[in-house]
C-alpha cells in the first residue's frame, strides 16, 4: 500500500465495512468527506476529530493542534479542548519533548482551547517522533440539524489557497536545497506558510452562511473537492485559474516537480453555500481579512472534473500525497 493515508477505497473495504455496531447517542457514521463524530448529548452535540502528524519532523505540536482543530471549525464552532499523545523513539532527549508540548501549548492559547491530557512514552517501534491529537467542541443540536441540503449548482468557495500546509512542512524539511537553489526570501515566505494553517476563524465566521465546511489536508485541494463530491453524492466541476497559489508555493512545486493542487493544504477551507450567497460569503471573509475564491460548483452527474481554458481534466479519487515523493 502507498504511504499517507488510505485511499477513499481502501477506506470503503478494509475499515468501513468492518464498523458495523453502534450507540444510539452517536450521530454520525464514518464516511469519506466527514471531519468530526457528533455525539447527542440532549440539547447540545460534542464534535470529535482525531489525527496524527506523521509527513514531518520539525513544528509537530503546531500542526498536531491545528489540524484537528482545523477539523472541528468544519462544525462552525470553537474547539475547547484536546488530548495530546507523542510516541518518541529511543535516544529522544528530554527537550524534544518539551518542545512539542509547549509548542502545542502556544497554539492552545491562540485557540482559546485546553490540552486535558494523554500520553507520552518513548518507544522502539517508531524511528521518529509521532504527535498525535484528538480534538472536541461543543455545539447546540439545533445548529447540528438546521444545515440546507446541498444540491447541484451550489457553488465551492476556497479560502487562503493550495498546498500551505506542504508548502511551510517541505520548507522546514528541506531548508537548504531551497535556500541554495530558490533564495532566503522563498525559504522565508514559505516556512511562514505554517502561520496560516488554521482555518477555526474562518468556519466561524462563514458558518451561518453555508451548507458545509471541508477542511483541505492530505491530497490537496483536488482531493477535497473529490471527497465532499462523495460526501454529497454529487459530481463538480472546479477552474484551476480560480485557485490562488502563492509564489513560495509555486516556487517549490516547480523545483520539485509536484502538483501544488494535490499537496496537503491546512490552512485551506473550502465552503459549500448557495450560489446566491457565494459573492456575499466572500466579501465577508474579506472583511476579516481572508481571502476567498468561488472556484466552481457542485452538478448533477457524478462525474469530477477540473477545466483550465478549452483543457478538462478528471479528478480522481486521491492517492498519496505529493508531500512524500519530497519528505
Amino acid at each position: 500500500m502507498e504511504i499517507g493515508k488510505l485511499k477513499a477505497s481502501d477506506l470503503e473495504k478494509l475499515i468501513f465495512k468492518n464498523i458495523k455496531h453502534r450507540r444510539s447517542e452517536i450521530l454520525t457514521d464514518p464516511k469519506i468527506g466527514g471531519d468530526c463524530a457528533v455525539l447527542d448529548f440532549g440539547d447540545k452535540v460534542a464534535y470529535i476529530s482525531s489525527d496524527p502528524i506523521t509527513g514531518a519532523t520539525e513544528e509537530l505540536g503546531k500542526l498536531a493542534v491545528n489540524i484537528n482543530c482545523n477539523d472541528i471549525a468544519t462544525a462552525g464552532i470553537e474547539p475547547v479542548g484536546l488530548m495530546l499523545t507523542i510516541l518518541a523513539p529511543e535516544g529522544t532527549k528530554a527537550e524534544d519533548i518539551e518542545r512539542v508540548v509547549a509548542d502545542a501549548h502556544a497554539e492552545c492559547e491562540k485557540l482559546n482551547v485546553s490540552i486535558m491530557g494523554g500520553h507520552t512514552e518513548i518507544t522502539k517501534v517508531v524511528n521518529r517522533m509521532v504527535v498525535s491529537v484528538t480534538a472536541i467542541g461543543i455545539g447546540k443540536k439545533d445548529e447540528y440539524t438546521k444545515r440546507g441540503k446541498v444540491k447541484p449548482g451550489d457553488c465551492l468557495i476556497l479560502t487562503k489557497g493550495a498546498g500551505i500546509e506542504g508548502t511551510g512542512i517541505i520548507a522546514y524539511e528541506k531548508s537548504e536545497e531551497i535556500r541554495k537553489n530558490l533564495g532566503e526570501q522563498t525559504l522565508k515566505d514559505a516556512k511562514n506558510m505554517l502561520d496560516k494553517i488554521s482555518v477555526v476563524r474562518e468556519g466561524i465566521i462563514a458558518s451561518p452562511y453555508v451548507k458545509g465546511m471541508h477542511d483541505v489536508t492530505e491530497g490537496g485541494i483536488l482531493g477535497a473537492v473529490w471527497e465532499v463530491s462523495e460526501f454529497y453524492g454529487l459530481g463538480s466541476e472546479i477552474y484551476r485559474e480560480k485557485i490562488e497559489i502563492a509564489d513560495c508555493t509555486r516556487a517549490i512545486c516547480d523545483h520539485f516537480n509536484i502538483n501544488p493542487l494535490k499537496l496537503i493544504s491546512s490552512g485551506s477551507m473550502l465552503l459549500t453555500a448557495d450560489p446566491l450567497k457565494g459573492s456575499e460569503i466572500v466579501e465577508i471573509l474579506k472583511s476579516e481579512g481572508i481571502e476567498s475564491q468561488i472556484i466552481g460548483k457542485f452538478i448533477k452527474d457524478n462525474s469530477k472534473s477540473i477545466i483550465s481554458g478549452n483543457f478538462v481534466e478528471e479528478i480522481s479519487e486521491p492517492e498519496s500525497d505529493e508531500l512524500y515523493k519530497v519528505v
